[in-house]
């Protein structure tokens, strides 16, 4: 199998040419490339297809030899710098190839359906494909240079996914948002390449960390400076992942069509920088504050997430807030050494946010003829309810990544977060407790997110009498949201599969005296020399209570609070009255405001940075212009002044100088009569 190795080039290279084919119809034969929308589909569907057989293959491999593969060319070589490129095939590489291959091929069907009435349908194909093609080629690359290119190359595709609808003002400033924040961390990323480069005069991974750990052994580092260097790298996947404090970016990027929503929170952006975490782990393990200060990140980042979505109306926005306390679980496993347990969290969760997401796209789609094509309403949780009996599959298989992602069993998401939590009580208590209060929150949000748009009676159709002077006809008939077509459901379906049954990859296993799990068997190959407990089925029953006992705690009182029955509370106006309900409902008040102005924390964001840069420019504008420009004009002025005052004298006539000179002659004889 070691051939296939040798063509791990072509699985970047497949939807790369995709999307070329598709710019070069559409730069050179725009009406005709816009037209065939089949066509368009199935040459990105096809390409990503060739790519997920390869990274099948390359799995499988893996599996099989439970080796690393790096194959390396030069590509600049010079007396004082050789850069180089090539790709590495290994456990890590291997599942992200699948995972990106997997969630991108649902993503683009379920594409067909959602956008196939959009004028910008091919467009969004190509985006599509440059996108995923920029993340393969980051999880294949072989060190940090080649991961900077393609990371500015996946953020590129971001800015045009999230924009794309770009004449909505708010689409424009959600990309602007995003483009920003992330340069911020990707800054921080170039100057910690640019530190360890100067440490260990490399940019290969493996290379980099030997070197240091043999600097660092040897007392022949600066140790603060490595530390510097070292946040300087994470800063970058703080960026990228959305944690805590530059994780504004992520809920509005929901502004962008939902299936690009899907692929972001499940396999691409954001899971790009828990990959580098995990590829630089050996790196940060040399030095005990940086993993303190990425798991203290990872849990900041939960608690805050969960504390967000608490309250959200809208249900990307809901679904995002999610995505980026899960993401917080993950920087914590990692940030604990447990290099296992933070990629399980992240292959299943990607899979059951990619169908929640998607989910949420067909609820939304199914919305939009009854309430109208405005995402303020048809996103709104306050027009839905009962859509389970209008689209029952959807109903179902969004019902399944909510218990997934709240860490129930048998789903894929309770093995993986029961591990994190596990570790986390062994290893740093407070971190354990504290991920343990998110996973009730956790499960709190997701099934009042469920509650609030699935159950109950549809509260869409008062708005859709109410249309007409939008421009739309006003909907008479009460028929409701309807089921996704086959292109849309079929997706969900298929993601249902993973999300029910990935977890038991990692679930313990006994296998005659030993226990063993089928995720870690081959998964470490690199030194990383990590220490993880692997526990019987008992054991694991006991550990995984508290977890499961929260979770269902959190999944009870959504229930008593937003069920079927409780419409009473389904406005919260009443129940959060503080007049009414006293002390409880200050404190319920409270915390229903925190979480739908996001914490106060792009109001600061706002008033510090936005507002301090604009008034700094406006300083630099009145300094420029009254002081700069004033004095260039002032000498403007006197030239003109002494030149028009010149003119007058300067008529050449004899007479006229006689006179001047007669004048100034005797002018100076009175002075000098006086004077004397």
């Amino acid at each position: 199998m070691q051939l296939i190795d040798q063509y791990g080039w072509l699985i970047p290279l497949f939807p790369c040419l995709s999307a070329l084919i598709l710019g070069i119809g559409l730069l050179s034969f725009r009406r005709s490339t816009r037209s065939l929308r089949w066509a368009s589909a199935a040459i990105s569907i096809a390409f990503l297809g060739f790519s997920m057989m390869l990274s099948f293959g390359l799995f499988w491999d893996q599996i099989l030899n439970n080796s690393a593969h790096i194959y390396i060319w030069s590509w600049i070589t010079t007396d004082a710098l050789s850069l180089q490129i090539g790709y590495v095939i290994d456990p890590l590489s291997s599942i992200m190839l699948v995972l990106v291959t997997t969630v991108g091929i649902g993503v683009m069907i379920y594409t067909d359906g959602y956008m196939s009435h959009d004028q910008g349908y091919v467009r969004f194909f190509l985006y599509l494909s440059l996108f995923t093609a920029s993340m393969l080629g980051l999880v294949l690359s072989s060190n940090l240079i080649q991961i900077y290119a393609f990371w500015e190359l996946v953020g590129m595709c971001s800015y045009l996914l999230i924009g794309f609808w770009f004449s909505r003002p708010s689409a424009a400033a959600a990309c602007q948002k995003a483009f920003v924040t992330n340069r911020v961390g990707d800054f921080g990323l170039l100057l910690g390449i640019l530190g360890f480069y100067w440490i260990t005069g490399s940019f290969d991974f493996e290379t980099i960390t030997n070197r240091f750990g043999e600097l660092l052994n040897n007392n022949n580092v600066n140790v603060s400076f490595a530390i510097v260097c070292s946040i300087l790298l994470f800063l970058g996947p703080v960026a990228k992942s959305a944690q805590f404090p530059l994780h504004v970016w992520l809920p509005d990027a929901m502004e962008g069509p939902t299936p690009i929503s899907a692929l972001i929170h499940a396999a691409t952006m954001v899971a790009a920088g828990i990959f580098l975490v995990a590829r630089l782990l050996p790196l940060f393990q040399n030095l005990p504050i940086v993993m303190d200060i990425i798991a203290i990140t990872g849990v900041s980042t939960a608690l805050l997430g969960a504390t967000l979505a608490l309250a959200q109306r809208d249900l990307k926005r809901g679904l995002a807030y999610s995505t980026m306390s899960q993401l917080g679980y993950m920087m914590l496993a990692l940030g604990l050494g447990c290099y296992k347990v933070g990629l399980f969290h992240l292959i299943t969760h990607a899979y059951s946010k990619a169908l929640l997401f998607l989910g949420s796209g067909s609820v939304i789609h199914g919305m939009e003829p009854t309430v109208g094509y405005n995402p303020n309403k048809s996103q709104d949780m306050g027009y839905m309810g009962g859509i389970r009996k209008y689209m029952p599959v959807t109903g179902i298989t969004f019902l399944i990544g909510t218990l997934s992602l709240c860490g129930i069993p048998p789903f894929a998401c309770f093995w993986s977060k029961d591990e994190i939590l596990a570790n986390a009580w062994v290893k740093m208590p407070i971190l354990g407790w504290i991920a343990w209060f998110t996973a009730g929150l956790t499960a709190f949000y997701m099934f009042r997110i469920y509650f609030l748009t699935f159950e109950g009676d549809f509260r869409g159709y008062d708005e859709g009498l109410k249309r007409g002077p939008s421009g739309y006809k006003k909907n008479t008939s009460k028929s409701g949201p309807h089921e996704s077509s086959v292109n849309m459901v079929a997706p969900l379906v298929a993601l249902s599969v993973p999300t029910i049954f990935i977890g038991f990859l990692g679930a313990p296993l006994v296998l005659g005296s030993e226990s063993s799990l089928l995720f870690s068997k081959w998964l470490h190959v690199t030194d990383l020399h990590i220490q993880e407990s692997e526990l019987n089925w008992t054991e694991f029953a006991l550990e995984s209570l508290p977890s499961v006992g929260i979770a269902i705690t959190g999944a009870c009182i959504a229930w008593i609070i937003y069920g079927p029955h409780a419409s009473r509370n389904r406005n919260l106006v009443e129940f959060l009255d503080p007049v009414k309900e006293g002390f409880l409902g200050i404190i319920l008040n409270n915390i229903y405001n925190w979480s739908l102005r996001r914490g106060y924390i792009d109001d600061l964001y706002n008033k510090t940075f936005i507002s301090g840069t604009r008034n700094l420019a406006t300083l630099f504008f009145v300094f420029d212009q009254w002081v700069i420009d004033g004095v260039v004009n002032n000498f403007g002025l006197l030239s003109l002044f002494g030149g028009e005052s010149t003119r007058y004298g300067e008529v050449g006539r004899t007479t006229a100088y006689l006179f001047v000179l007669v004048i100034t002659t005797f002018s100076l004889f009175v002075l000098f009569f006086i004077l004397n």
